[in-house]
Protein backbone atom coordinates (compact mmCIF):
# COMPACT_ATOMS: atom_id res chain seq x y z
CA UNK A 1 0.00 0.00 0.00
CA UNK A 2 1.40 3.47 -0.79
CA UNK A 3 2.54 5.67 1.91
CA UNK A 4 3.57 3.24 4.32
CA UNK A 5 7.07 3.16 5.15
CA UNK A 6 8.07 -0.64 6.38
CA UNK A 7 10.73 -0.97 8.73
CA UNK A 8 13.90 -1.69 7.14
CA UNK A 9 15.23 -5.88 7.68
CA UNK A 10 17.55 -6.36 10.75
CA UNK A 11 20.45 -6.69 9.02
CA UNK A 12 22.06 -10.50 9.57
CA UNK A 13 25.20 -9.41 11.13
CA UNK A 14 22.93 -8.27 13.63
CA UNK A 15 21.67 -11.01 15.00
CA UNK A 16 24.74 -12.61 16.20
CA UNK A 17 25.64 -10.11 18.59
CA UNK A 18 25.42 -10.65 22.04
CA UNK A 19 23.52 -7.87 24.40
CA UNK A 20 25.33 -5.62 26.33
CA UNK A 21 26.06 -6.90 29.76
CA UNK A 22 27.35 -5.46 32.52
CA UNK A 23 27.14 -7.84 35.59
CA UNK A 24 30.68 -9.94 36.21
CA UNK A 25 32.21 -10.98 39.25
CA UNK A 26 35.56 -9.68 39.03
CA UNK A 27 36.48 -8.68 42.24
CA UNK A 28 39.57 -6.70 44.29
CA UNK A 29 39.37 -5.62 47.93
CA UNK A 30 41.22 -2.34 48.63
CA UNK A 31 41.55 -2.02 52.35
CA UNK A 32 37.55 -1.88 53.24
CA UNK A 33 36.48 -1.46 49.87
CA UNK A 34 35.04 -3.65 47.42
CA UNK A 35 36.31 -2.82 43.49
CA UNK A 36 33.87 -4.65 41.07
CA UNK A 37 30.51 -4.87 39.69
CA UNK A 38 27.41 -3.87 41.37
CA UNK A 39 29.63 -2.10 44.03
CA UNK A 40 30.49 2.06 44.78
CA UNK A 41 32.61 3.41 42.05
CA UNK A 42 36.19 3.59 43.38
CA UNK A 43 38.10 6.30 42.99
CA UNK A 44 42.37 6.00 43.64
CA UNK A 45 43.36 10.02 43.74
CA UNK A 46 45.68 12.75 45.13
CA UNK A 47 48.82 13.92 44.08
CA UNK A 48 51.48 12.23 41.56
CA UNK A 49 54.09 12.93 44.33
CA UNK A 50 54.04 13.18 47.97
CA UNK A 51 54.32 17.36 48.63
CA UNK A 52 54.67 18.89 51.79
CA UNK A 53 52.28 18.11 54.45
CA UNK A 54 49.73 20.80 53.74
CA UNK A 55 49.46 20.26 50.82
CA UNK A 56 49.22 16.62 50.43
CA UNK A 57 46.13 17.17 53.68
CA UNK A 58 44.33 19.64 51.43
CA UNK A 59 43.96 17.45 48.38
CA UNK A 60 42.89 14.10 50.45
CA UNK A 61 40.42 16.05 52.45
CA UNK A 62 38.96 17.22 49.61
CA UNK A 63 38.77 14.01 47.88
CA UNK A 64 37.74 12.47 50.51
CA UNK A 65 34.73 14.58 51.25
CA UNK A 66 33.68 14.56 47.65
CA UNK A 67 33.77 10.60 47.76
CA UNK A 68 31.87 10.62 50.89
CA UNK A 69 29.12 13.13 49.70
CA UNK A 70 28.80 11.24 46.15
CA UNK A 71 29.00 8.02 47.55
CA UNK A 72 32.23 6.82 46.11
CA UNK A 73 34.69 4.53 47.72
CA UNK A 74 38.27 6.17 47.95
CA UNK A 75 41.66 5.86 48.27
CA UNK A 76 44.59 7.81 48.68
CA UNK A 77 47.22 8.02 46.51
CA UNK A 78 50.88 9.28 45.80
CA UNK A 79 54.02 8.46 45.65
CA UNK A 80 57.02 8.79 48.14
CA UNK A 81 59.66 8.60 44.96
CA UNK A 82 59.17 8.98 41.18
CA UNK A 83 62.01 7.16 40.04
CA UNK A 84 61.20 7.84 36.00
CA UNK A 85 61.16 11.28 35.72
CA UNK A 86 62.39 12.81 32.72
CA UNK A 87 65.04 15.08 33.75
CA UNK A 88 67.25 14.23 37.03
CA UNK A 89 66.81 17.27 38.27
CA UNK A 90 62.99 16.77 38.88
CA UNK A 91 61.61 16.61 42.37
CA UNK A 92 61.36 12.87 43.03
CA UNK A 93 59.79 13.26 46.67
CA UNK A 94 60.52 12.37 49.83
CA UNK A 95 61.94 9.16 49.38
CA UNK A 96 61.31 5.90 51.25
CA UNK A 97 61.24 6.36 54.91
CA UNK A 98 60.16 9.81 55.07
CA UNK A 99 57.47 9.23 52.49
CA UNK A 100 56.19 6.32 54.47
CA UNK A 101 55.85 8.45 57.82
CA UNK A 102 53.70 10.80 55.73
CA UNK A 103 51.62 8.35 53.81
CA UNK A 104 51.04 6.57 57.62
CA UNK A 105 49.78 9.90 59.12
CA UNK A 106 47.71 10.84 55.95
CA UNK A 107 45.87 7.57 56.11
CA UNK A 108 45.18 7.97 59.82
CA UNK A 109 43.76 11.56 59.06
CA UNK A 110 41.75 10.99 56.05
CA UNK A 111 40.46 7.68 57.50
CA UNK A 112 41.34 5.92 54.23
CA UNK A 113 43.30 3.19 52.18
CA UNK A 114 46.43 4.15 51.13
CA UNK A 115 48.03 3.09 47.49
CA UNK A 116 51.59 3.85 46.92
CA UNK A 117 54.10 3.12 43.89
CA UNK A 118 57.17 0.80 44.19
CA UNK A 119 59.55 0.74 41.95
CA UNK A 120 62.34 -1.80 43.83
CA UNK A 121 61.68 -5.94 45.20
CA UNK A 122 62.85 -4.55 48.21
CA UNK A 123 60.68 -1.65 48.79
CA UNK A 124 57.71 -4.15 48.85
CA UNK A 125 57.48 -5.30 52.41
CA UNK A 126 58.36 -2.07 53.77
CA UNK A 127 55.28 -0.20 52.18
CA UNK A 128 53.07 -3.15 52.83
CA UNK A 129 53.42 -1.78 56.60
CA UNK A 130 51.91 1.46 56.21
CA UNK A 131 49.75 1.14 52.70
CA UNK A 132 46.65 -1.34 51.25
CA UNK A 133 47.53 -1.61 48.10
CA UNK A 134 50.80 -1.59 46.44
CA UNK A 135 51.27 0.08 42.39
CA UNK A 136 53.51 -1.40 39.65
CA UNK A 137 54.24 1.18 37.15
CA UNK A 138 53.11 0.29 33.73
CA UNK A 139 56.50 0.78 32.36
CA UNK A 140 57.44 -2.20 35.38
CA UNK A 141 54.81 -4.19 34.75
CA UNK A 142 56.90 -7.33 33.24
CA UNK A 143 59.21 -7.44 36.05
CA UNK A 144 58.52 -10.48 38.12
CA UNK A 145 61.16 -10.12 40.56
CA UNK A 146 59.09 -6.72 41.52
CA UNK A 147 55.65 -8.67 41.11
CA UNK A 148 56.38 -11.26 43.23
CA UNK A 149 57.90 -9.27 46.09
CA UNK A 150 54.52 -7.33 45.97
CA UNK A 151 52.36 -10.12 45.58
CA UNK A 152 54.40 -12.26 48.67
CA UNK A 153 52.90 -8.89 51.08
CA UNK A 154 49.95 -10.14 51.42
CA UNK A 155 48.50 -6.60 49.91
CA UNK A 156 46.58 -6.02 47.05
CA UNK A 157 48.57 -5.21 44.25
CA UNK A 158 47.19 -2.37 41.39
CA UNK A 159 49.44 -2.54 37.91
CA UNK A 160 49.09 -0.57 35.47
CA UNK A 161 49.04 -1.87 31.97
CA UNK A 162 52.40 -1.00 30.04
CA UNK A 163 51.85 1.72 26.98
CA UNK A 164 54.07 -0.97 24.90
CA UNK A 165 50.91 -4.08 25.69
CA UNK A 166 48.21 -5.61 24.58
CA UNK A 167 45.52 -6.11 26.81
CA UNK A 168 45.69 -9.86 26.71
CA UNK A 169 49.38 -9.62 27.45
CA UNK A 170 47.88 -8.58 31.02
CA UNK A 171 47.08 -12.01 31.54
CA UNK A 172 50.54 -13.25 32.29
CA UNK A 173 50.79 -10.60 34.87
CA UNK A 174 47.79 -11.29 36.20
CA UNK A 175 49.46 -15.23 36.31
CA UNK A 176 52.62 -14.12 37.82
CA UNK A 177 51.10 -12.42 40.96
CA UNK A 178 48.38 -15.09 41.50
CA UNK A 179 51.42 -18.12 41.23
CA UNK A 180 53.26 -15.51 43.93
CA UNK A 181 50.29 -15.89 46.31
CA UNK A 182 48.31 -12.36 45.56
CA UNK A 183 44.90 -12.87 46.41
CA UNK A 184 43.47 -8.97 45.62
CA UNK A 185 45.00 -8.11 42.06
CA UNK A 186 43.58 -5.14 40.10
CA UNK A 187 44.80 -3.43 36.65
CA UNK A 188 44.81 -0.37 35.10
CA UNK A 189 44.17 1.09 31.51
CA UNK A 190 46.44 3.96 30.88
CA UNK A 191 46.77 4.53 27.12
CA UNK A 192 48.79 2.88 24.92
CA UNK A 193 51.79 4.46 22.91
CA UNK A 194 50.63 6.27 19.15
CA UNK A 195 54.06 6.81 17.70
CA UNK A 196 56.12 9.62 19.58
CA UNK A 197 54.50 11.58 22.02
CA UNK A 198 51.19 10.59 21.90
CA UNK A 199 48.93 8.17 23.58
CA UNK A 200 45.64 6.46 22.61
CA UNK A 201 42.97 4.59 24.51
CA UNK A 202 41.02 1.99 23.27
CA UNK A 203 38.02 0.72 24.83
CA UNK A 204 37.72 -2.39 22.85
CA UNK A 205 40.83 -2.85 25.01
CA UNK A 206 39.39 -2.02 28.15
CA UNK A 207 36.63 -4.42 27.62
CA UNK A 208 39.01 -7.18 26.82
CA UNK A 209 40.63 -6.35 30.16
CA UNK A 210 37.44 -6.37 32.28
CA UNK A 211 37.37 -10.10 31.06
CA UNK A 212 40.94 -11.37 32.14
CA UNK A 213 40.42 -14.30 33.66
CA UNK A 214 36.56 -14.43 33.06
CA UNK A 215 34.12 -14.70 35.06
CA UNK A 216 36.05 -13.84 38.80
CA UNK A 217 38.85 -12.22 37.57
CA UNK A 218 40.86 -8.55 38.54
CA UNK A 219 38.46 -4.98 38.93
CA UNK A 220 40.16 -2.85 36.32
CA UNK A 221 40.53 1.05 37.00
CA UNK A 222 40.92 3.36 34.29
CA UNK A 223 43.62 6.41 34.95
CA UNK A 224 42.41 9.08 33.86
CA UNK A 225 45.24 11.83 33.60
CA UNK A 226 47.87 9.80 32.74
CA UNK A 227 46.29 8.60 29.62
CA UNK A 228 45.68 12.73 28.49
CA UNK A 229 49.65 12.71 28.85
CA UNK A 230 51.56 13.23 25.98
CA UNK A 231 55.01 11.51 26.78
CA UNK A 232 58.01 13.54 26.55
CA UNK A 233 56.53 16.28 24.12
CA UNK A 234 57.47 19.23 26.84
CA UNK A 235 60.90 20.50 26.34
CA UNK A 236 62.45 18.63 29.60
CA UNK A 237 59.56 16.60 30.03
CA UNK A 238 55.68 15.32 29.38
CA UNK A 239 53.01 17.27 27.95
CA UNK A 240 49.34 16.44 28.10
CA UNK A 241 45.51 17.51 27.27
CA UNK A 242 43.94 17.52 31.07
CA UNK A 243 41.35 19.38 29.29
CA UNK A 244 40.59 16.01 27.85
CA UNK A 245 40.48 14.23 31.41
CA UNK A 246 36.60 14.60 31.93
CA UNK A 247 35.78 13.28 28.17
CA UNK A 248 37.53 10.48 28.95
CA UNK A 249 36.45 9.63 32.53
CA UNK A 250 32.98 9.89 31.28
CA UNK A 251 33.59 7.20 28.42
CA UNK A 252 35.64 4.95 31.24
CA UNK A 253 32.70 4.83 33.43
CA UNK A 254 29.76 4.38 31.15
CA UNK A 255 31.96 1.12 29.63
CA UNK A 256 31.81 -0.37 33.13
CA UNK A 257 35.50 0.57 34.87
CA UNK A 258 35.33 -0.35 38.59
CA UNK A 259 37.47 1.79 39.39
CA UNK A 260 39.03 5.38 38.23
CA UNK A 261 42.29 6.80 39.03
CA UNK A 262 43.31 10.32 38.48
CA UNK A 263 45.59 13.05 39.86
CA UNK A 264 44.80 16.71 41.20
CA UNK A 265 46.72 19.65 42.48
CA UNK A 266 45.86 23.02 44.31
CA UNK A 267 47.81 24.40 41.29
CA UNK A 268 48.88 22.18 38.88
CA UNK A 269 51.54 24.18 37.54
CA UNK A 270 53.60 24.57 40.61
CA UNK A 271 52.68 20.35 40.97
CA UNK A 272 56.33 18.93 41.47
CA UNK A 273 55.40 15.73 39.30
CA UNK A 274 52.81 15.40 36.47
CA UNK A 275 52.23 19.15 36.12
CA UNK A 276 51.21 19.32 32.75
CA UNK A 277 48.31 16.47 33.11
CA UNK A 278 47.40 17.33 37.18
CA UNK A 279 43.81 18.78 37.82
CA UNK A 280 42.67 21.71 39.29
CA UNK A 281 40.94 20.53 43.10
CA UNK A 282 37.33 21.80 41.89
CA UNK A 283 37.91 20.34 38.16
CA UNK A 284 38.68 16.96 39.90
CA UNK A 285 35.36 17.30 42.12
CA UNK A 286 33.13 17.90 39.03
CA UNK A 287 34.75 15.03 37.47
CA UNK A 288 33.47 12.88 40.12
CA UNK A 289 30.39 14.39 40.43
CA UNK A 290 29.41 13.29 37.11
CA UNK A 291 31.46 10.04 37.45
CA UNK A 292 29.15 9.30 40.06
CA UNK A 293 25.82 10.02 38.46
CA UNK A 294 26.97 7.73 35.32
CA UNK A 295 27.81 4.83 37.29
CA UNK A 296 24.15 4.94 39.06
CA UNK A 297 22.99 4.94 35.87
CA UNK A 298 24.96 1.84 34.10
CA UNK A 299 24.16 -0.41 37.30
CA UNK A 300 20.59 0.57 36.95
CA UNK A 301 20.74 -0.56 33.13
CA UNK A 302 22.49 -3.70 34.60
CA UNK A 303 20.05 -4.62 36.76
CA UNK A 304 16.74 -3.85 34.86
CA UNK A 305 18.42 -5.94 32.23
CA UNK A 306 19.92 -4.12 28.83
CA UNK A 307 18.87 -6.97 26.54
CA UNK A 308 15.36 -4.98 26.38
CA UNK A 309 16.72 -1.46 25.85
CA UNK A 310 18.85 -2.34 22.59
CA UNK A 311 21.88 -4.29 21.50
CA UNK A 312 26.08 -3.87 20.79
Amino acid sequence: MRGIVQAAPRPAFLTSLRPLTLHGSRSTRIGPFEAGPGQPLLIIAGPCVLEDGPTNERIGAVLAQACGRLGLSYVFKASFDKANRSSILSPRGPGLERGLEELARLGRLLGAPVLTDIHEAAQAALAAQVVSCLQIPAFLCRQTDLLMAAARTGRAVNVKKGQFMAPAEMGHVVAKLRESGCGEVMVTERGTFFGYHRLVNDFIGVGDLMELEAPSGPAVCFDVTHSTQLPGAAATGTAGRPERAALLARAAVAAGVDALFLECHPDPPRAFSDAATALPLPVAVELLEAAAVLHRAVAGLSREGVTSRGWV
